[in-house]
């Protein structure tokens, strides 16, 4: 499963105690947000894109959207979410609990300038019942993204 995949890369960290996991879902911004007692956007959501065949994963804040000519104009392409077949297949990890954490090789991972707001964000930690607490600079740190970029809606 991936939560112990995931479980396994942050214990290699010395970060394991950073992974809530909850007895309810935390599979959509709405519910992480309830079950952290927290406002919704400081909910690291993972969204996950097809580009050129690749798996392309951008993190951003929970209260943000996709603006599509910024996507276009960063990916020269048309923002095309993943099946959640795809998910399963290219990420590694299942709707409700994509994260960027040990994903499948082959996937890039973006993160948002929108979470560079807040002190702490929390992403899920690969399945529908957890979330990881990190600062940006963590998630930065932790993740083998390729920076930061500015595709959500102002």
């Amino acid at each position: 499963m991936a939560i112990e995949k995931v479980i396994e890369y942050f214990e290699g960290l010395g970060l394991s105690d950073r992974i809530i996991q909850f007895d309810v879902s935390s599979a959509t911004v709405e519910l992480a947000a309830e079950a952290l007692h927290c406002e919704g956007a400081r909910i690291a959501k993972t969204l996950s894109f097809l580009v050129e065949g690749s798996a392309v994963l951008i993190v951003t804040a929970g209260d943000m959207k996709i603006d599509n000519p910024k996507y276009k104009a960063f990916f020269h392409t048309k923002a095309k979410m993943l099946s959640p077949q795809q998910v399963d297949e290219l990420v590694g990890h299942s709707i409700g609990g994509v994260c960027p954490f040990a994903v499948n090789e082959g996937c890039k991972i973006y993160l948002d300038v929108s979470l560079k707001r807040f002190d702490t964000v929390y992403p899920a930690a690969g399945n529908a019942q957890s979330a990881v607490r990190l600062s940006p600079d963590e998630l930065q740190e932790y993740t083998d993204n390729l920076g930061w970029i500015d595709v959500c809606r102002s």
